[in-house]
């Protein structure tokens, strides 16, 4: 077993594991750590606790002291900084006429670095760039390419649901997406109704996607004829929450008849050819609109 504690770095939602020496650590606690690219400030997300060693990558990085004021006041000043170098680097691109994003500008903690992070269709050629912001802040500068999903998670975002994009609370990796799980939901196609902020789709269809996935094979497809009690019934529609289809049938005056039959109080007369498509690898033409994953 080894001693860990969870740091979390301001630009990202992953937590890491770091050795808290001989400090005691708290849940929130502002740290220095040390890292490949030096020092920097991070926040404490697991307090010190006890891991397998199979969960770690030893040698952990160490966490160097909780921070002082004055390390809280260098990182206010560095914030400052890198806004400022931030509206520089938009002059520079704008004068090197690149066609590139810019999402954020972020000084190292001891300024050794400055990180210019962009999004971009392609490969950008940005090396009289970096000559140019160089010799202007004397410093070094790495510009990094991030996608769509980084440069919401870095710039904040509220999502449809009126709460903060999951890339940004909890999410640590993105899993693949597809619009077969937009379709197992029975949710609309409209592109604006089933992507994210940043253009993909949402990373909630997958939560519930399992069990969407198996009720899906369970139940009939819209105009198919299933066997009740009642005779055969033609599907008008199917609750896959309820586990529920509602059927059409003609009564003995000649007129239609709407009934709902849970799920086992009906019989697929073809089961293979009337099961819902569940399969997300399908080879349906799909609207170009769609960004998956």
């Amino acid at each position: 077993m080894s001693l860990i504690a969870g740091i979390k770095f301001n630009n990202g939602g992953k937590s890491y594991y770091f050795d808290p020496k001989e400090l005691s650590l708290r849940v929130g606690d502002k740290v220095i750590v040390e890292t490949a690219s030096g020092l920097e400030l991070a926040s404490v997300t697991i307090a010190n606790t006890e891991v397998d060693d199979k969960e770690i990558n030893a040698p952990l990085k160490p966490v160097v002291r909780i921070a002082t004021e004055e390390d809280l006041a260098r990182a206010q000043e560095n914030a400052k900084m890198s806004e400022d170098a931030y509206k520089l680097t938009v002059q520079k691109v704008e004068k090197h006429k690149l066609d590139m994003k810019l999402v954020r500008a972020e000084y190292s903690f001891d300024r050794s670095k400055l990180t210019i992070f962009f999004t971009a269709d392609g490969r950008v050629d940005f090396r009289d760039l970096v000559r140019d912001i160089a010799s202007s802040l004397h410093t070094r500068i790495e510009l990094r390419q991030i996608y769509e999903r980084d440069d919401i998670k870095l710039r904040g975002c509220m999502a449809q649901c009126g709460r903060e994009c999951c890339c940004i609370t909890h999410l640590n990796d993105y899993d693949k997406v597809t619009v077969r799980m937009a379709k197992n939901q029975n949710l609309s196609l409209n592109p604006t109704k089933v992507s994210g902020m940043c253009g993909k789709l949402m990373c909630c269809l997958r939560y519930e996607n399992d069990y969407y996935a198996e009720t899906c094979k369970l139940m009939p497809k819209v105009g198919s004829k299933v066997k009740t009690k009642d005779g055969y019934v033609k599907v008008d529609s199917v609750d896959l929450l309820k586990r529920q289809i509602r059927g059409s049938l003609e009564n003995q005056d000649g007129g239609i008849e709407i009934k709902y039959y849970e799920l086992g109080e009906f019989e697929m007369a073809h089961k293979d050819g009337n099961a819902r498509k569940s399969k997300e690898d399908d080879s349906e033409e799909l609207p170009s609109e769609f960004k998956d994953d």
